[in-house]
């Protein structure tokens, strides 16, 4: 159950709208920094799968990319991360088992670095992944607008007192085969705290889509292991002033 949120508290979750498709990072909203009442940020500890994390290529990390935000990163904190495949309507049953299944390949290889579960019913879902088109982006002159492959979003909310997020994953109908795999695969990387881009062409977080996409790589959990180990407000208790009475 989400509480009603304070004045306060509706200023703080508007701000922290925001979206990261392929290759672009846009804030809608900014933060005011004169809201003094979020959670202390601190570490959580590391889940096992990433304690267990060890790579043996000495591969490096591009967690210099990745965006903090204003309630520091975006780690979950409670185990598994729950997900829920919307199935598409509109299209043949074979169609539509197929996208399931690439989408449920993705979440599986994510599943071997992070605790993740496919659910049947939405409302229990942290991350909710659907066959839809993403709102139209406009070029940089902002005057023609452009196709998205892919766009994920969060949004903040309360419950339990706990300040926590949720995400929404579109991938575009017009993605087929393998590149539907890859862009879930990339996506779930931003939903799993990956807020950022790869600058190499051999990580699933790369900027843009390549003829042949490349799986989970160990730079991929690199860092995101590296995220995992910084402090952030989600998963904490909100102070009082952000709790109706």
């Amino acid at each position: 159950m989400t509480l009603n949120p304070t004045p306060n508290m509706r200023k703080i979750l508007t701000a922290f709208v925001l979206t990261i498709s392929t290759g672009l990072l846009i804030i809608f909203a900014h933060f005011s920094s004169s809201a003094t009442s979020l959670p202390q940020a601190k570490p959580h500890p590391l889940p096992l799968t990433l304690v267990q994390w060890n790579d043996n290529t000495n591969s490096g990390d591009y967690f210099a990319q990745v965006a903090k935000t204003e309630i520091g990163y975006l780690v979950w904190s409670q185990f598994p991360v729950k997900v829920y495949i919307e199935r598409p309507i509109n299209v043949s049953n074979q169609q539509a088992e197929d996208w399931v299944k690439s989408v449920i390949q993705a979440v599986n290889e994510w599943n071997i670095y992070l605790p993740l579960k496919v659910v049947e019913k939405p409302e229990f879902a942290d991350i909710k992944i659907e066959r839809k088109a993403p709102p139209l982006q406009l070029s940089p002159d902002k005057k023609i607008p452009r196709a998205r492959s892919a766009l994920t979003t969060y949004q903040l909310y309360t419950k339990n007192n706990l300040l926590l997020h949720r995400f929404t994953i579109l991938l575009s109908p017009s993605q087929t085969g393998n590149y539907v795999v890859a862009s879930a695969r990339h996506e779930l990387g931003h939903a799993l705290g990956i807020w950022g881009h790869s600058p190499s062409q051999t990580d699933a977080l790369y900027f843009a889509q390549v003829r042949n996409p490349p799986t989970v790589s160990a730079r991929d959990v690199n860092t995101l292991k590296q995220v995992y180990q910084q402090p952030t407000s989600l998963g904490w208790a909100l102070k009082d002033e952000f709790i109706n009475r």
